[in-house]
C-alpha cells in the first residue's frame, strides 16, 4: 500500500489535532509535518515535498492565501483548503491561486471524518502543474443526434437558450476560465450545479462575481431566469427549473451523495427547454450529472464536456463520454468561443462537428 504524504497548516492545535487523528486513523496517511503559520508551511512544501498539505487561511506570520500563492510559485504541490465557512470568499481566491478544493473544518463525527478522507485520497493523486496543451476547438463526434424532440414553450421567455453546466472537483477554477470570457449581454441565462460543501456557496457567487461580466447569484425559489445571468445551486437543497422559466427548490434525498444534484438540475432544463437546452459537464469524481447530459441530449439538445487534459479530475465528464451522449469535447479555452458561436447566432446554423 502506497502511503500518502501530508502536511497539516493551522494555527490552532485543536484543528491540528483533529486533522491529525482522521487522517492517521487507517493507516495509508502519514503526517510528515505540522506548520503553524504560512511561512512555516512554504518551508515545510520546499524541504518536506509531501504529495498534500491541508492548508488553514486565518494563520499568523503569512497566512494561507499568502502561503498557497508562494508555493504554487515554486513547485505544484495538491493543496487542499480547510478553514471556515466565514472564510468562503477568501477561499475561493484560494483556488484561484491554485489550491484544489475547499471543505469546512471537520469534526469527529464520522460523516465529516469520511468527506476529509475521500478528499485527501483523491486529491493527493492530482498532477497540479499546469498540464494543458492546446488542441483544436472540439474532438470527434460520438453518436448520432436523436430525433428531436418539442420543449414545453406554452410561457413566453425572452430567451431562446439555457446553458446548464455540471461540475465537482476543479469545477470553481475551470467555472472562471469558462464563464469570463463571456460578455454581460450575453443572451441567455446559465444555470450551475457545484458540488460544494454547505456553507460555502454564498462565497463562491461572490467571488465569481467579482472575476466575470455578468451578474452571480444563488438560485432562489421563484425567481425568473433571466439572460445574461449566472445562477448556483445552493447545496443544502437541489436546484430545478419550472415550466414557468422559474426556479424550485426541492429537498434532497436523504442518501444523496451529491450536494446539490447535477442530475435534477440538468433533467429539469431538458424537460422544460428541450432542443434550446445546452448542457455542460466540466471536472469531477463519480457520475452525478451522466443522467442529465443523457435528458438533454435525448431532448435534442447540445451537449459538450470537458477534455480531459484541462480537468482537474477526468470523472464524471469522462463518465458522461463513455456513456454516449456527448456531442462535442473541449478544452477549457475553447468553451466560450463555442458557446458564442451557437448562442449569439454568430454562426446561423448549429455548426457542424469538427473532426
Amino acid at each position: 500500500m502506497s502511503i500518502i504524504r501530508v502536511v497539516i497548516a493551522d494555527d490552532s492545535q485543536v484543528a491540528r489535532d483533529v486533522l491529525r487523528d482522521i487522517l492517521s486513523r487507517d493507516g495509508d496517511i502519514e503526517i510528515v509535518g505540522e506548520a503553524t503559520n504560512g511561512r512555516e508551511a512554504v518551508e515545510l512544501a520546499k524541504r518536506l515535498a509531501p504529495q498534500l498539505i491541508t492548508m488553514d487561511l486565518n494563520m499568523p506570520v503569512m497566512d494561507g492565501l499568502s502561503a498557497i500563492e508562494e508555493i504554487m510559485y515554486h513547485k505544484g504541490i495538491p493543496i487542499l483548503v480547510v478553514s471556515d465557512r466565514s472564510d468562503a470568499q477568501t477561499a475561493y481566491r484560494a483556488l484561484e491561486a491554485g489550491a484544489l478544493e475547499v471543505m469546512p473544518k471537520p469534526t469527529f463525527e464520522a460523516s465529516d471524518a469520511e468527506r476529509l478522507l475521500e478528499r485527501v485520497r483523491l486529491l493527493a493523486g492530482v498532477a497540479v502543474i499546469t498540464r494543458l496543451r492546446r488542441r483544436g476547438l472540439a474532438t470527434a463526434y460520438t453518436p448520432p443526434r436523436p430525433r428531436l424532440t418539442t420543449a414545453t414553450q406554452s410561457i413566453p421567455r425572452d430567451f431562446q437558450h439555457v446553458i446548464a453546466i455540471a461540475c465537482s472537483t476543479g469545477g470553481p477554477q475551470a467555472l472562471v476560465r469558462l464563464l469570463r470570457p463571456l460578455p454581460a449581454d450575453f443572451p441567455a441565462p446559465i444555470v450551475i450545479a457545484q458540488h460544494i460543501s454547505h456553507g460555502f456557496i454564498d462565497g463562491m457567487a461572490q467571488w465569481l462575481a467579482s472575476l466575470c461580466t455578468m451578474p452571480v447569484s444563488v438560485g432562489q425559489e421563484g425567481e425568473q431566469l433571466r439572460p445574461g445571468h449566472i445562477y448556483l445551486s445552493p447545496s443544502e437543497r437541489d436546484l430545478c427549473v419550472s415550466p414557468r422559466h422559474r426556479f424550485q427548490l426541492q429537498p434532497s434525498p436523504e442518501n444523496s451523495l451529491y450536494h446539490p444534484s447535477c442530475d435534477v438540475l440538468l433533467q429539469s432544463v431538458a424537460t422544460v427547454y428541450g432542443s434550446d437546452a445546452i448542457g455542460i459537464i466540466l471536472t469531477g469524481m463519480g457520475r452525478d450529472g451522466v443522467n442529465g447530459m443523457r435528458a438533454i441530449y435525448q431532448a435534442g439538445g447540445t451537449t459538450f464536456a470537458q477534455d480531459e487534459n484541462s480537468s482537474v479530475i477526468y470523472g464524471m465528464n469522462q463518465e458522461a463520454v463513455n456513456a454516449g451522449v456527448i456531442q462535442y469535447k473541449l478544452p477549457l479555452e475553447g468553451f466560450a468561443h463555442r458557446l458564442l458561436r451557437d448562442v449569439c447566432g454568430y454562426v446561423a446554423s448549429r455548426p457542424e462537428p469538427l473532426a
